[in-house]
């Protein structure tokens, strides 16, 4: 009669169980000789593959010790020494887009100066802003500027399109030097097929009816081009409206597209991290439950967490140095610091 095991097979069959039969004797695996095969006469020997993992880069992320530390606002960090960084980044962040609607600096105080006179020009000098993203350097506008100087005046409305060969990015670039200037030519398809001689300004506005909450979610959804992912078109929307050229204002991060979580959004792995949570809508609350219970606006947490999970904090033109003192003392009550 056949003997069932403990995993219900016949004993014969089971992978596990098999190996206490008497007589048991495991099955020799064929060896495989690398590089033992000569090759014809008169031509060289292959070469050796390389080693694996070699060229290979891999990113460590860095966390805390941890100590004990829980809130509920943010599950998934367990060390108080990261949940006062994130303390800290929200008030980096705060302070930057509190500096970038009373006093911009730099280039972005220029398309706020500019778009008195060119609404045309002072927005597609900020899609560039957003696109190629400021440097961390002593001038970090550089390779914008490098890029409106390679244009010709005016890329939006038919011009020739700028060259992006080695123009320096930013840490939170949207640009794939592969594309070359394909997102450029989309985002000026777009705007054409979306408002045809209104030109940006239409594009953006879209129904004059629209709240600044509706207005953003709507240009949101319909600015997904190709190689403009969520962190380009929400820095996009969000400069935009804090500069004061249109009525911008979002009331979500907009972590979840049409393809779920992008592997390369930083802020969407920050605050998977953060959060404990993969799932995109329940994100989106925990998220606004940890603005709320600061409080800041919804849009603080879209740098703040990208900054948390880096080593290097990306300043996108502003002073390393600034802080919202009240918003750090406020989120450090809400988390429990």
């Amino acid at each position: 009669m056949p003997t069932f095991c403990r995993h219900n097979r016949f004993i014969e069959r089971c992978p596990i169980c098999s190996k206490t039969l008497p007589g048991y004797a495991p099955e020799a695996s064929p060896t495989r000789s690398r590089g033992s095969a000569r090759a014809p006469a008169g031509e060289k020997p292959a070469r050796r593959r390389a080693a694996r993992g070699e060229g290979m880069r891999v990113l460590r992320e860095g966390r805390a010790e941890q100590d004990g530390y829980s809130s509920q606002l943010i599950p998934g960090v367990h060390a108080s020494a990261d949940a006062r960084r994130l303390a800290q980044e929200l008030a980096f962040s705060s302070a930057r887009l509190q500096t970038l609607a009373e006093d911009p600096p730099g280039l972005y105080g220029e398309v706020r100066a500019l778009a008195e006179e060119d609404l045309e020009r002072a927005t597609w000098v900020g899609f560039l802003i957003a696109y190629l993203s400021p440097l961390e350097d002593e001038d970090p506008f550089a390779g914008i500027r490098l890029a409106l100087a390679r244009g010709s005046g005016e890329e939006q409305a038919g011009g020739e399109l700028p060259d992006l060969a080695d123009v320096p990015l930013g840490p939170r670039t949207s640009h794939d030097p592969v594309r070359g200037s394909s997102t450029l030519l989309a985002y000026r398809q777009w705007v054409e097929r979306t408002a045809g001689p209104g030109g940006q300004a239409a594009a953006l506005v879209g129904d004059p009816g629209w709240s600044p909450e509706r207005r953003f979610e709507r240009v949101f959804e319909r600015l997904a081009l190709p190689g403009f992912g969520r962190t380009g078109r929400y820095e996009l929307l969000l400069v935009l409206g804090r500069l004061g050229l249109y009525e911008l204002r979002p009331d979500s991060l907009h972590l979840a597209g049409t393809a779920g979580l992008s592997a390369g959004d930083a802020t969407a792995l920050a605050a998977k991290r953060v959060f404990a949570i993969g799932d995109p809508l329940l994100l989106e609350r925990r998220a606004r439950s940890l603005a709320e219970a600061v409080p800041l606006p919804i849009e603080t947490l879209d740098l703040a967490l990208a900054n948390w999970a880096s080593p290097q904090r990306a300043t996108l033109g502003f002073s390393g140095d600034i802080s919202d003192n009240a918003a750090l003392e406020r989120a450090t009550d809400a988390l429990g610091l």
